[in-house]
């Protein structure tokens, strides 16, 4: 069984292998042709303590708004180590480039690198690498404000300013055109990853980078002036690195593990917690909301901490539920007739004691409440947030809807417990040959999929720039050091 104590190491590499030491610019010898073997020597560690060698992002590892360890590379490393099922407890040593990731399998002090790691040729000849569990697709980013004309092609970029991260798969990819575009440049920087370099495109500081679509789309959603140029080569894969010939038993575990995970469809419900709502929203709706945190936000913060007190759910999961269904307009009204910040129905509104729709401090509550109710209503044996992601579309068409496509899954051989196959079946309820069969009939299940998607990444944003609750904590991505 999984140990519920994961223990968590930040580490400083004291001295780079000359394999894969980085150069300033483009002219940096390959870490494949490097002549120089690294060390390799016998680390005793722990038998029954796995050590996987990471990178804090949002793809990754990271403490989340609820003081949680979060992100995809995680919880795959947890699931791993329940599908072990031989008491095996993992730790993390979390570094601060793909550079230092490999470092450290290489010098054997990690088992397993789960760092959003692509599959290169370059990579191959230095470690082992598991069956992969992703796709991605490299492209190339610009700041839509300052480039007004952005290049649409390789050899277009000549003469740009480039920046990607030190010994990263875009290296290698520039490297290989290099050979056709000679007069190609570009900047290696060390130490960083490739959300910092892209921050660093959003604010003006750096002219192009190039970066995993899965990356891009996330971070769209907090700098809507990002934008992709063309994508970069042919698509990628993205695997757990493993020391060459160190643990070939685990290796195969692994193996093993994701090929269980991907027919089940654990795989596809972790990528969709992180990645399913990255490109809902369009660049207008962030930046309106973005302006509408400054504009509207501030007057009803104080309310929406006080629903948490009542409720125990998070603030800005409350905010970003109420800019969906009214933008923060304490008058909005629909030609339904619901009213009101948190839209609430009249028969909601008799149902949780409000008197005056149009007035915040009775609807949020109140609406925050009955999403508590919601989510009590759901059945318990559905984990969270796949429970909360339900409660929130109980929300927008009520829980019969939800509780037939619940119904629906399981007779299409899905999970009624998972919410990606919960909005297939959804998006099914609106076709004679389910509804018709369904106990409370048609239903115009796109709609609450937009509205619980459109949520999540607005949750998502304010959990960026918004501090949770009684905390002076306002990164969402922070690491965790000892």
């Amino acid at each position: 069984m999984f140990s519920p104590s994961t223990y968590i190491k930040r580490i400083f590499m004291l001295a780079l292998l000359s394999l894969l030491v980085a150069c300033s610019c483009s002219c940096g010898e390959d870490p494949a042709s490097s002549k120089q073997t690294p060390t390799t020597g016998v680390i005793k560690r722990d038998p029954n303590v796995i050590t996987f060698v990471t990178i804090n992002s949002p793809n990754t590892y990271y403490i989340n708004s609820d003081r949680e360890f979060s992100g995809l590379e995680y919880d795959l490393a947890k699931a791993f180590s329940k599908f072990l099922g031989n008491h095996k407890q993992i730790e993390f040593i979390v570094v601060d480039s793909i550079q230092e990731v490999v470092e450290t399998l290489v010098n054997n002090k990690a088992d397993i690198a789960a760092a959003d790691l692509t599959m290169t040729e370059a990579r191959k000849a230095l470690i082992d690498f598991s069956i992969p569990y992703q796709s991605i697709q490299q492209q190339v980013i610009y700041n839509k404000i300052i480039t007004k004309k952005p290049a649409r092609n390789v050899s277009r970029l000549v003469g740009k300013e480039i920046v990607v991260p030190a010994s990263s798969s875009f290296v290698e990819r520039l490297k290989t055109l290099q050979r056709k575009q000679k007069k190609l440049k570009w900047v290696e920087r060390d130490g960083l990853h490739s959300e910092n370099i892209l921050d660093d495109v959003a604010e003006g500081n750096v002219e192009y980078t190039i970066a995993d679509n899965h990356l891009v789309s996330m971070l769209q959603n907090f700098h809507p002036n990002l934008r992709v140029a063309f994508p970069f080569g042919k698509s990628e894969k993205i695997a757990w690195g493993f020391g060459k010939g160190h643990k070939p038993d685990l290796l195969l575990e692994a193996n093993a593990f994701f090929t269980k995970i991907k027919s089940d469809g654990t795989l596809r419900n972790l990528i969709d917690r992180y990645h399913g709502n990255s490109k809902r929203l369009k660049p207008i709706d962030i930046n309106t909301f973005l302006k509408r945190r400054h504009t509207r936000l501030p007057q009803y913060i104080k309310l929406f901490k006080e629903a948490q007190e009542i409720t125990g759910l998070d603030w800005r999961l409350l905010a970003a539920l109420s800019y969906q269904e009214s933008h923060w307009d304490t008058f909005n009204t629909s030609p339904t007739n619901v009213r009101g910040l948190m839209m609430l129905t009249e028969a909601t509104s008799d149902r949780m004691g409000v008197t005056n729709r149009l007035d915040p401090k009775q609807s949020i509550p109140a609406g925050a409440k009955y999403v508590n109710l919601m989510i009590n209503t759901i059945p318990e044996k559905v984990p969270f947030p796949d429970r909360t992601y339900m409660a929130l579309a109980s929300y927008n068409i009520g829980y019969a809807h939800v509780e037939d496509a619940r119904v629906l899954a399981q007779r299409l051989g899905l999970s009624p417990n998972s919410w990606v196959d919960v909005k297939k079946a959804l998006l099914k309820l609106n076709k004679p040959q389910y509804y018709n069969k369904a106990k409370y009939g048609y239903c115009r299940c796109a709609q609450p999929i937009i509205y619980v998607e459109s949520i999540r990444s607005y949750f998502n944003i304010l959990s960026r720039f918004e501090q949770p609750h009684d905390s002076l904590d306002n990164n969402p991505y922070k690491i965790a050091s000892n």
